[in-house]
């Protein structure tokens, strides 16, 4: 039985061979198609079977502490569970859901991934400072996680009312010592004019994680993957590595990737129409070239303990980017929020003094 190489200590994105665990033949792991196909939205294709072949017989195991579903290969015995470490886990008789398209292989080998946890940790602020000093010792599993894109075409019509600051010169009258002066102030006001117009956008390689396993904001800060290059799915780049089932299905999918187009179109729109202030802003949209695809991109998801509480990060398999949660110091965070208050006290002070007497 052929291992990959690369699971735990070599760049598998360099090497992109299997290595046989018996005497060591490295063999070139073969590429089909260099095309990157993406395929029209249709939500039918979640139950097309020609869609579901992942190109090697595949098992669907579920964990039950954590209920996280992975795929592993059919002949493949339980172990460890990837996310929570639980021994725990049943076979399921789930069909394996619609194949990848492609997949970005490892680059970052795990040793990697431990040495660029260790350095963002210590850039780190509010940690305690013994958990900075420490070496702290991680359960990091490779794991293909699966994720969306998608392709879109708009045509957007928008009006608005956009409003420009004006100011006027009033003069006005104060008590001073008793004494009744005169003086001028600069008083701003805001002149509404209505604006519509049209505005084209595409979209291209929207990124939405199809994990429900994951803290989706953990997942979302991993938008530095080089989508563009992306290689032909093959499943010999699943071996020695987990590779999770999706679990977003592809409505779901599609529907969180129109939601963020639609914020999108809205910051933009917002800028094209200028001005201070902006109301009574309504915009239509229409979508057209939808397409998607299903892609796995590797993540060297990583548990540790401190002070008996265990604490999730994951490091991006490409470029090493790490992202997580760490524990903090409750003292660190009591003295910078007493400074920003005795700096902010200081300030309207400091203010106070300079305001001309009412």
């Amino acid at each position: 039985m052929q291992e990959l190489r690369g699971a735990d200590d070599v760049r598998h994105g360099e090497s992109q061979q299997m290595k046989c665990g018996y005497c060591g033949t490295l063999t070139p792991i073969a590429h089909g198609e260099e095309e990157i196909y993406e395929y029209e939205l249709d939500f039918l294709d979640d139950s097309d079977a020609s869609r579901m072949d992942w190109g090697t017989e595949q098992q669907v195991i579920k964990c039950e502490n954590c209920s996280a579903q992975m795929l592993i290969p059919a002949e493949q015995t339980a172990g460890l569970c990837a996310f929570c470490g639980s021994p725990k886990v049943l076979a399921q008789g789930d069909p394996t859901g619609i194949r990848p398209e492609s997949l970005m292989p490892f680059h970052i080998s795990k040793d990697e991934a431990n040495i660029a946890f260790l350095k963002w940790k210590k850039k780190k602020w509010f940690v305690p400072n013994a958990f900075k000093k420490q070496n702290t010792r991680s359960n990091v599993s490779g794991i293909y996680i699966p994720f969306w894109t998608f392709d879109a075409d708009t045509e957007s019509s928008y009006s608005a009312e956009r409003g420009v600051y004006h100011y006027r010169t009033e003069t006005r009258t104060r008590v001073v010592d008793g004494k009744t002066e005169t003086y001028t102030e600069q008083v701003r006001y805001t002149v509404w004019h209505w604006t519509s117009g049209d505005y084209e956008r595409s979209f291209d390689d929207i990124l939405i994680p199809a994990s429900h396993q994951h803290d989706t904001n953990l997942l979302d800060r991993f938008q530095d993957f080089g989508l563009k290059e992306l290689i032909p799915y093959q499943p010999e780049y699943l071996s020695g590595f987990i590779a999770e089932r999706y679990t977003v299905p592809l409505r779901e999918g599609w529907d969180e990737a129109a939601s963020r187009m639609d914020d999108q179109l809205e910051r933009e729109i917002r800028d094209e129409i200028g001005g201070d202030e902006i109301r009574n802003l309504s915009i239509s949209t229409r979508t057209s070239n939808e397409t998607y695809k299903h892609i796995l991109l590797p993540l060297w998801n990583a548990t540790f303990t401190y002070k008996k509480k265990t604490f999730r990060y994951m490091v991006n398999g490409e470029t090493g980017k790490v992202s997580g949660k760490v524990p903090r110091s409750g003292w660190k965070i009591t003295f910078f929020t007493l400074f920003c208050i005795l700096v902010a006290l200081i300030l309207v002070a400091v203010f106070a003094q300079q305001a001309p007497p009412a």
